[in-house]
């Protein structure tokens, strides 16, 4: 957001808030820098209300006081005929937040998104893909340890399916996450809204990531990054983080070389995981303290063992 801020308004901004005054340019870039602390709903948000700017620009609509629910609400509708329900959801409520922020700041005398309805959205099955064990088992063998960068991409596949850990709190993980404590290594995972969850690592877990630590020379850099980038001209890890992007092309390719066709993605691991331990009499209700879910119902979309039991009645069809 640094970034943001040290580049002319006119350039970045939309044009509603470009050509406003200074203080609703302001307002507008503390929304994001101030309000939202979450660097991924700032990126959406981010992206949303830009999305609606340069909308409303096409429309004839150049200030922000000239805004009404029926231009949100248009906006919306539009939206719905090319982006999924949970997309169209969230841009909704990215403009409605920052209109809020508006008003309270005497930008603008109310809320046009306001009174504005999104669509209904009733999610009873996650859509993420998910592995079975066989094919986790065969994505983790057919990565080459002989380098660093084979080290690495087990080891944080390895947390992600042993932890049900999520991708931004994996990668962010520093060296001093990583402690004993009766006699098994344990894992110290920084999770969305400044929560710190520790949870035991699982014996092939610990496995990966002291091979990994020691062969890569990490374990005394206590202050740094666990999953860092590969420099192009040394082949060595560098100092800087893997990004989510990253983190994203690296499982594709290893899925790839694995001869693994499921399209799987960041958030896959984590599905994977939780499904296995359901499948081994795991319960609910301890799963979702492992995934750090704040209620069992998220933790169930995450639950895929009613799949087998669709494609055994599916194989019933005999014709």
């Amino acid at each position: 957001m640094d970034d943001l801020i040290l580049i002319e308004p006119a350039t970045v901004l939309p044009a509603l808030v470009a050509s406003a005054n200074e203080h609703a340019r302001r307002r507008f870039l503390e929304f994001f820098a101030v309000h939202i602390r979450n660097p991924n709903t700032r990126r959406s948000y981010l992206r949303g209300t830009i999305e609606f700017g340069a909308w409303c620009e096409t429309r004839g609509v150049f200030a922000l006081t000239d805004v009404r629910p029926i231009h949100v609400a248009a906006f919306i509708e539009e939206l719905g005929a090319t982006h999924s329900v949970s997309t169209v959801k969230q841009r909704l409520a990215a403009i409605r937040a920052l209109f809020d922020w508006l008003v309270v700041g005497q930008v603008v005398p109310a809320n046009p998104a306001a009174s504005v309805r999104g669509p209904r959205h009733i999610v009873r099955r996650g859509k993420t893909p998910v592995l079975n064990p066989v094919e986790a088992r065969q994505l983790l063998d057919a990565i080459d340890v002989a380098k660093p960068a084979g080290l690495r991409d087990r080891a944080l596949i390895g947390l992600m399916v042993y932890s049900f850990a999520r991708i931004g709190a994996a990668l962010s993980l520093k060296v001093e996450d990583l402690y004993v404590q009766n006699r098994r290594l344990w894992v110290r995972l920084h999770e969305k809204g400044g929560k710190r969850h520790e949870v035991p690592c699982h014996h092939n877990l610990e496995h990966f990531l002291h091979d990994y630590l020691d062969g890569c020379g990490l374990a005394d850099d206590r202050k740094g990054f666990v999953f860092r980038t590969i420099d192009r001209d040394t082949k060595q890890l560098s100092d800087r983080p893997m990004a989510q992007a990253n983190a994203w092309e690296m499982i594709r390719r290893r899925a790839r070389q694995a001869g693994i066709e499921t399209l799987v993605g960041n958030h896959t691991f984590r599905a994977t995981g939780i499904t296995a331990y359901l499948k081994n009499d795991g319960t609910l209700e301890k799963a979702a303290q492992m995934a750090n879910h704040a209620s069992t119902r998220t933790t169930q979309l995450y639950d895929r063992r009613a799949d087998e039991i669709s494609l055994d009645e599916v194989e019933r069809i005999l014709i």
